[in-house]
């Protein structure tokens, strides 16, 4: 688990994240599924049909229930917690239906209920709310032999266009079929560079086995991670207010991945479920310039990524010759140092520019670096390298490496798994 300093607890993420980046015109997007639909509609951005909308008592005896699609989901606009949320699986007769928990409802059932959230029952502050009436989706065959019953998701929290921490929440009979945390789901960690789950936890204990089942948790890959990602960066560079959130995602069968909804106030269940602390990434990304999805990608997955290495087995010396990948993407061969006491691997700024590694793109970010001249900012370079057989997707530092004897050096991001012979 993660030292109690990286931890995020309530108060920070209150006052030192969600207060200072969030202004007032993206909570309200965010807290508002309504207004979130019509934002993602306006940006061309995929989310589950809407069949209705109510915001007043009279319209709800006028809406056409009979013409309701066999899977829908009823929910409060402004709820808060997964409370209020009702899921229908299928039809049964003119007027009535079954959820995803096997408990007949009817049509009339249906109506008070949406009532009651007109009346504010379900909303953050108790104030009348909106109701909404929307698909359910076709599960992704991926999801069907670890789910029970309802729909799971995923969730990609957003900070300063990068994202730092992903979960995936599976419903479970406890939570009857609701992907939420509280009323019993299971929360996943999810690695944001390969996406595959890593650990599981269930009611804030960690768990390996899907209970009830022998199925490991961990090492499954999340459809479509890739567009997840992009698509999450992509919507927080549109509502520029939002500069911390959180993007709740489902994933159509069909359709691929779609935004269920958008949240201000991300929860911290997040750092159990992937055994890491929140404050310590985002404090990492704070003030990093991001001008595209793409760099966002990046910057996360070599920050917050599992570093794969070599075997035990794989023996380095001090000194190996290595292969840089250049910018017309020839290998060129150079002698490297290995040195597993330098945090990131580093490459001298004028073999760099020869290779075509300083151009703007592949330039990610700068960063503060204690060194013999003092502090100083280096750019950090996207690089792939071959060592020892294996290729190695990175980053590395630009430094002034005149005069050394070699013109790379592998840091010990680098080189996990490696046995290094002196």
């Amino acid at each position: 688990m993660a030292k109690a300093s990286s931890i995020l607890g309530l108060n920070a993420r209150n006052h030192l994240f969600q207060s200072r980046y969030n202004k007032k015109t993206g909570r309200e997007i965010a807290d508002s599924k309504l207004l979130t639909k019509k934002f993602l509609a306006k940006n061309k951005i995929i989310t589950p049909k809407l069949f209705g909308a109510f915001t007043r008592p009279e319209e709800v005896p006028a809406f056409n229930w009979g013409g309701l699609d066999q899977n829908f989901v009823i929910k409060p606009a402004e709820g808060y917690g997964g409370g209020g949320i009702i899921i229908i699986k299928r039809r049964i007769s003119t007027d009535e239906f079954l959820t995803v928990n096997n408990l007949k409802i009817g049509i009339d059932d249906l109506k008070l209920h949406v009532l009651d959230i007109l009346e504010g029952h379900y909303s953050i502050n108790s104030l009348p709310g909106t109701a909404l009436i929307e698909e359910r989706i076709l599960i992704h065959s991926f999801f069907k032999r670890i789910t029970y019953q309802g729909t799971p998701d995923v969730r990609v929290v957003v900070f300063n266009r990068i994202p730092v921490m992903a979960m995936l929440r599976l419903p479970t009979s406890e939570s009857s079929g609701k992907a939420n945390l509280h009323q019993g789901a299971i929360g996943v960690g999810i690695d944001i560079a390969s996406g595959k789950t890593t650990n599981a936890v269930w009611h804030d204990q960690v768990i390996r086995l899907l209970p009830g089942k022998n199925i490991r948790l961990s090492g499954l890959e999340v459809p479509h991670w890739e567009k997840l990602l992009l698509t999450a960066i992509s919507i927080q560079i549109k509502i520029k207010s939002l500069n911390y959130m959180a993007v709740d995602f489902v994933i159509d069968e069909v359709r691929g991945p779609m935004v269920l909804e958008l949240t201000a106030r991300p929860g911290l269940g997040i750092q159990i479920a992937n055994m890491g602390g929140l404050r310590r990434r985002l404090e990492r990304v704070e003030g990093v310039e991001v001008d595209s999805p793409e760099k966002g990608v990046r910057i996360a997955k070599d920050l917050f990524g599992a570093r794969p290495g070599g075997s035990k087995r794989d023996e380095l010396t001090i000194l190996e010759n290595i292969e840089v990948l250049s910018s017309t993407s020839k290998r060129i061969k150079v002698l490297a140092k290995m040195d597993t006491g330098a945090r990131r691997s580093s490459v001298d700024r004028e073999f760099a520019r020869k290779l075509g590694l300083l151009k703007k793109k592949n330039i990610l970010w700068k960063e503060k670096v204690q060194s013999a001249l003092g502090k100083q900012y280096r750019e950090v370079i996207g690089i792939t390298i071959w060592l020892g057989g294996k290729k190695i997707v990175s980053t590395a530092t630009v430094a002034n490496r005149e005069g050394l004897r070699t013109r790379v050096l592998v840091g010990a991001r680098d080189l996990k798994g490696y046995v290094i012979k002196p």
